[in-house]
């Protein structure tokens, strides 16, 4: 094996099984390695700290490897500046560009270490010289659509590097390291309990939280309390689509979901118009706000939303009945809206909603208390999938989690 790096890890990287997966992707790899420092961190306080030297036959096979390290928080010893190559065009990355994790990241840029920000994955990482507040390099992430020609993006990995989660040392509660995996078995009232409370802090700290919904949660019974927790202060942003405000409207105007009486169970006379009816008293009020305004709409979770001045991104879809002209039909446009209520985030909480919650998957960044909720184990199966691995993953009935969540949340007091 004629060809090698050395390269380091440091911190807690025994306890948090970022060496059993190191180790692992150079030998999954056709790769061998040789550990030339081996510090273990025994107190709590202290950090372990690894360089090893990796070895491949081919410079591919090298190339892959590395990017593997990288993924898991290794940097190259010695690392040079980041390697920066100007946007030809608008829109248009040059090749080879790094495309980033959403991991807390750093870039070598003048000898100097740089905090990347709006951390998300899979965008472009640019950094602008002066455009730092003290007038001073700035680095941050970019979707591939908002790069500009001359941005200076960057390519390959080197003078960068990733943070993953590492395993609180003094235990994390709901929102351990990296909790991954999806059971119906855990213990859910105890879980609630603990998300509650993370809630409660985040609040207490002057923190955000977001709530991501689907139509189940209005459909379910569980409006109510979502309701209660957006009256109580407890929700900072709404992220869902057209048909959840239309579930939650038609239940205001007509006492059902889909024609259906939330209360009874029992499908009314002509229920089955009763959201296209809705859908149309909306429009003819120039909106949601309009009609709590005029005292169309007087409960739910959009009422509250519009008293409570908590702002909320309908992202309509090609399915979409009417839509309610609050509903944000350009999928681009939809989605820088979204990407800014996630960057504001302390805490997610993802209601019975696949698309939705993979959308603000996305934008997060690992570091984001998330927890997905789903009477269905795909969901949030493939929300880990796609690299949201930070989420608390609950395979429960929306609508007894919600009213749960709400009473532990308000049995402390209001916001």
């Amino acid at each position: 094996m004629n060809h090698s790096r050395t390269v380091e890890l440091e911190g807690h990287i025994i306890d948090s099984g970022t060496m059993q997966r190191a180790f692992g992707a150079v030998m999954d790899l056709g790769g061998s390695f040789e550990v030339a420092q081996f510090d273990v961190g025994v107190h709590e306080d202290e950090v372990s700290y690894c360089r090893m030297t990796v070895f491949a036959d081919d410079p591919g096979t090298l190339q892959a490897i590395l990017h593997e390290l990288h993924q898991n928080g290794a940097v190259l010893e010695n690392p040079s500046d980041v390697d920066l190559v100007p946007a030809p065009a608008d829109n248009v990355v040059p090749h080879g560009f790094y495309s980033t994790t959403n991991h807390p990241t750093e870039v070598l840029y003048e000898g100097t270490w740089i905090d990347v920000e709006r951390i998300e994955m899979d965008c472009a990482l640019v950094v602008d010289p002066t455009g730092g507040s003290d007038g001073g390099p700035r680095a941050y992430t970019k979707v591939l659509n908002a790069v500009e020609a001359g941005d200076l993006v960057a390519t390959d990995e080197s003078g960068i590097r990733v943070k993953p989660p590492e395993r609180p040392r003094s235990g994390g509660g709901a929102f351990g390291f990296m909790q991954g995996g999806v059971s119906s078995e855990r213990p859910s009232e105890s879980t609630i309990r603990e998300v509650a409370a993370a809630i409660r802090e985040v609040k207490a700290d002057g923190g955000n939280v977001m709530v991501v919904a689907g139509p189940a949660v209005i459909h379910s019974g569980a409006g109510d309390a979502l309701a209660d927790l957006v009256a109580a202060g407890y929700v900072d942003a709404l992220s869902a689509g057209n048909g959840f405000a239309t579930h939650d409207l038609e239940r205001a105007v007509y006492g059902t979901s889909l024609g259906m009486d939330v209360e009874t169970l029992e499908h009314s006379r002509k229920g089955h118009k009763h959201h296209i009816w809705t859908i149309s008293e909306i429009i003819r009020a120039g909106g949601i706000e309009a009609a709590v305004a005029d005292g169309m709409i007087s409960e739910g979770v959009m009422y509250q939303c519009v008293e409570n001045d908590v702002p909320y991104v309908l992202a309509g879809s090609i399915r979409d009945d009417g839509p309610l002209p609050d509903t944000i039909t350009d999928a681009v446009e939809a989605q820088d809206a979204i990407r800014e209520q996630a960057h504001e985030a302390d805490v997610v909480l993802m209601l019975a909603t696949l698309l939705h919650s993979v959308a603000v998957g996305n934008c997060l960044p690992s570091t984001t208390k998330t927890v997905c909720v789903d009477i269905n184990p795909a969901t949030v199966t493939q929300l880990l999938d796609r690299g949201s691995a930070q989420a608390v993953g609950m395979v429960t009935d929306i609508g007894t989690f919600v009213p749960t969540l709400a009473e532990f949340v308000l049995d402390d007091g209001e916001a």
